[in-house]
């Protein structure tokens, strides 16, 4: 179970890490944690997306943390409409950041760091509306087998 690595105090961080980030932004963050990824990373990474409901904010600003631990696999997959406004690199950047940290073994800071830097992406493209955003997504990590 990937529950086994992350510990309860981890997700905490990492929750703490969405709410932090979605504070200032109509844009929505997920992580899922799974000890194995079936496929490629990004293919797995879009049927989680899909299995979550990621797709159906309305401005389309979704952003999965995707993480296989005993593979050592991770992705990060925004929706279609941050993909359509961040800089090319984005993703590669923050992708990288995460792994920096993974590598020590640094898993919930390595996912906070990711998730805040996507959460400065979508305030300044997604900005919180006071008057109408809801939280569409939770805030809970979903976790797999």
């Amino acid at each position: 179970m990937p529950k086994d690595t992350i510990t309860e105090a981890d997700e905490q961080k990492i929750m703490a890490a969405i709410q932090d980030a979605e504070q200032n932004t109509s844009g929505e963050i997920r992580v899922h944690i799974e000890n194995y990824c079936e496929g490629e990373v990004l293919d797995r990474a879009t049927e989680v997306f899909a299995e979550l409901h990621m797709h159906k904010t309305k401005l389309r600003n979704g952003v999965l943390f995707y993480v296989a631990m005993e593979d050592h696999q991770f992705a990060v997959l925004g929706d279609a409409g941050i993909n359509a406004i961040v800089p090319g690199n984005y993703w590669e950047d923050i992708t990288q950041e995460v792994i920096k940290h993974f590598k020590q073994k640094q898993y919930a800071e390595g996912l906070a760091k990711g998730i805040r830097m996507a959460g400065e992406q979508l305030k300044t493209h997604f900005p919180y509306d006071q008057k109408g955003d809801i939280n569409e997504l939770s805030d809970d990590i979903s976790f797999g087998d």
